[in-house]
């Protein structure tokens, strides 16, 4: 199942990389691919830790060779001793480079591991290489288990479990083809360790187990702090208007799954949304993956900034790529114009944000697999021209303030939705009164009317939401000349949603 990351690291060795950096968190598994790249090289290999030394990375016994802890002692050990044409492997070797002498022997090492055919491998969690040493290093990162993998995965596990106490089973083929689906993304630890927790009180696993698996990976997505993932509870009927996108979108509703590809669809690439500040873009993003039954993966662009030169570009490029090991999934950028803001105007960071901008530009254009991605932007004078060209979105919707029937059914739906009865109100009176008001701010009409009801135990009245509504003036009147603006902008630029 691992085969491409064993033929990718043999390539390497092949081709005589004196430095290979290997950063992963799963660690047995990135030194198993190292050790069956060299074993089919016919490759010497030894393993040095600082709570171990130096060891043979073939046998499995306990011989280490004396006093070579210390990475500088080890360093020195393989400078005089170590076999031409071997591989040597360093586990969390990084944060000891710190040390002027360890950098120093180190640097000596592969001064002369690229004269005798030595490869040095770095497998470590940690990612901050100094630059002396990533200046001449190859990065290799282990790819995330597939389908096939995963599947593979639960059944070992399952059977390893059940070696200690026995494990009830019952799964059908699409429960199986769920639970594999909601492990995409993971690594492989990760989806071990999801199996385990699951079935650790009950020794049960079944569907409900789904729940469990979900809420694993919502944990371990959160903690790596890139991608996000983001309950979508809402559904399309609870958003007022905007007839054109939704009629859009269930047109396509299908197009991600395995059968439209089947059928020979390609799967739809995204939206950009632009619009009003509240007219619904947030939520609507929530929507279409609660009607599309997808998880929704929220980009947070600010946590991909990193201090180190380079580290920045390649957590973009991890977050894609773990996007793209999802599919099918929704992804989400929430204001992408001040996530890229840089990237319109004179640089002022160096150039990070149009090389992030470019990064995502290229993803857009060429990715094959089924993540659609949702944009939504405010200001469309902050966006990059390169995003509005036609073919990186599917399409460009415009989402303006709520017209009076789409009105209509937002008051009903946020009166619904606090247990108040639409009946009781007069809704064509503050349909009227709520004119130029978006989505959001006829919510906190309600909202702030429900807390005058409540102050003064009594029912929600009409007039308690005509006061609430001229308490708050609308966003269209304090901002009335970027509202106009952004109107006349995407009056023959963008399809409109309603």
């Amino acid at each position: 199942m691992s085969q491409p990351d064993t033929d990718r690291l043999a390539a390497l060795l092949r081709s005589h990389h004196a430095l290979i950096h290997v950063p992963t968190f799963d660690e047995p598994y990135a030194l198993d691919r190292v050790r069956q790249a060299a074993i089919g090289q016919s490759r010497h290999l030894l393993v040095w830790s600082v709570s171990r030394g130096i060891r043979d990375g073939v046998l499995k016994d306990d011989a280490t060779v004396p006093d070579t802890d210390h990475p500088a002692a080890a360093a020195t050990h393989l400078l005089l001793h170590t076999p031409r044409g071997a591989t040597v492997v360093f586990l969390d070797l990084i944060p000891h480079l710190k040390d002027e002498r360890t950098l120093r022997a180190f640097r000596e090492l592969h001064h002369v591991a690229a004269a005798h055919d030595l490869t040095l491998v770095l497998i470590d969690c940690c990612d901050d290489v100094p630059a002396a040493v990533s200046a001449v290093s190859t990065r290799f990162e282990p790819s995330l288990p597939g389908k096939a993998e995963l599947e593979e995965i639960i059944r070992a596990t399952v059977r390893e479990q059940h070696a200690r106490s026995s494990i009830d089973v019952r799964l059908r083929r699409e429960d199986l083809t769920n639970i594999v689906q909601h492990l995409q993304g993971l690594s492989r630890e990760q989806a071990r360790q999801a199996i385990i927790d699951t079935t650790a009180d009950d020794r049960l696993l079944d569907e409900s187990d789904i729940k469990g698996i979900i809420a694993f990976k919502k944990n371990a997505l959160r903690a790596a702090g890139v991608l996000e993932p983001v309950e979508a509870f809402a559904t399309l009927d609870e958003i007022g208007g905007l007839n054109n996108l939704k009629k859009w979108l269930r047109l396509r509703e299908r197009a991600l799954g395995d059968d439209a590809i089947e059928f020979g669809i390609e799967p739809p690439r995204g939206v950009l949304m632009l619009g009003v500040q509240g007219a619904g873009k947030s939520l609507s993003a929530k929507a279409i993956a609660t009607a599309w039954k997808r998880p929704l993966m929220r980009l947070d662009v600010g946590a991909l900034y990193d201090k180190f030169i380079g580290e920045t570009e390649r957590r973009m490029r991890g977050a894609l790529k773990q996007a793209e090991m999802m599919a099918p999934v929704v992804l989400w950028i929430d204001e992408i114009e001040k996530a890229f803001a840089s990237a319109a105007a004179q640089s002022t960071d160096g150039g990070l944000s149009k090389r992030m901008f470019g990064s995502l530009l290229t993803w857009m254009q060429e990715h094959t697999r089924a993540v659609f991605l949702i944009a939504t932007a405010n200001d469309v004078s902050a966006l990059p021209p390169e995003l509005l060209r036609k073919g990186r979105f599917d399409e460009i919707f415009f989402i303006d303030l709520p017209d009076a029937a789409a009105r209509k059914q937002i008051w009903s739906i946020h009166l619904k939705k606090r247990n108040r009865d639409p009946e009781l109100i007069e809704l064509d009176e503050v349909v009227t009164a709520s004119d130029g008001y978006s989505g959001s701010e006829i919510e906190q009409a309600v909202k702030s009317a429900i807390y005058a009801a409540f102050s003064t135990n009594a029912l929600l009245s009409t007039r308690m939401i005509a006061d609430a509504l001229k308490a708050s003036p609308p966003l269209s009147v304090t901002m009335a000349e970027r509202v106009g603006e952004l109107r006349a902008w995407a009056k023959h630029r963008c399809t409109p949603a309603d």
